[in-house]
């Protein structure tokens, strides 16, 4: 599915900052005339960090070698892998963009597959939230706005690039736009151990949203209240519960395979 441009120009949003191998890799492959410069570690002469330069340079994009310590004072104590690029960040998109988005997928009559998640907070488990999302052609991911993690370098990173091509729709009130979108035709499915049907039993090939809480609190009660089904996943061992990332990619991944089917 074509997702539709928010009409806001990339200039607008300033610059950002990705680093390591696979995420620079990504984007100079994938999106590159959004990357405005590479900087590589001085000394950085493996054949992955050379792959990197010549995608850059065929790509008309200027490389810079700089020593590691200036790479430290950038970005601080993080796995840069040596290998840093500043891009033009994806336009931001609102509540409106992901209705119409929404829209935009009826008229063609493509089911639109959302992921939202309601208070997650560890960077790494959204960026691996948005890696799957992006892998299972999700329209885009819902987060609150507050008390939630928002799209930082670190989250770039674990996505290894699916944060440049999957919305991050950041709301002020989750609920509220769950509401919406059942309004406009979707169902709301929420995740918990607890759920009285099973993924495999929730019909997932229509419009749906797949809603999974926040790291050991899980849906809050509101949230939890606005969705249509709430699914479980099968639990054959010992531990109680998945990490919220894991779990995310076999509700998608469902999804995905009853839309096959």
């Amino acid at each position: 599915m074509k997702r539709p441009d928010s009409g806001r120009s990339q200039g607008e949003q300033g610059s950002q900052t990705i680093y390591g191998l696979h995420a620079v890799r990504a984007m100079l492959q994938k999106h590159p005339e959004r990357v405005t410069a590479v900087s590589m570690a001085e000394g950085r002469e493996d054949p992955r960090a050379r792959e990197v330069d010549e995608i850059a340079r065929r790509q008309q994009i200027p490389v810079q070698r700089v020593e590691p310590r200036v790479l430290r004072q950038k970005l601080g104590d993080v796995a840069h892998q040596g290998v840093v690029a500043e891009i033009r960040p994806l336009p931001p998109w609102t509540e409106d963009d992901l209705l119409a988005a929404v829209q935009a997928a009826a008229e063609v009559r493509q089911a639109a597959l959302i992921l939202a998640l309601d208070g997650v907070q560890d960077p790494h488990n959204l960026g691996a939230c948005l890696r799957t999302a992006d892998a299972c052609g999700a329209l885009a991911v819902i987060v609150p706005r507050d008390r939630a993690a928002r799209v930082t370098p670190v989250v770039r990173k674990v996505a290894v690039g699916a944060a440049e091509s999957t919305p991050v729709v950041a709301v002020t009130n989750l609920v509220r736009t769950l509401k919406l979108l059942k309004e406009a035709g979707l169902w709301v499915i929420g995740a918990d151990a607890d759920g009285t049907k099973r993924a495999d039993e929730v019909d997932l090939k229509g419009g749906v949203v797949l809603v999974l809480g926040a790291e050991g609190a899980g849906l809050r009660h509101l949230t939890r209240q606005t969705c249509d089904w709430i699914a479980r996943l099968p639990r054959l061992g010992a531990v109680e519960s998945l990490n919220v990332s894991v779990a995310a990619g076999m509700l998608l991944y469902e999804a995905v395979r009853q839309r096959e089917q």
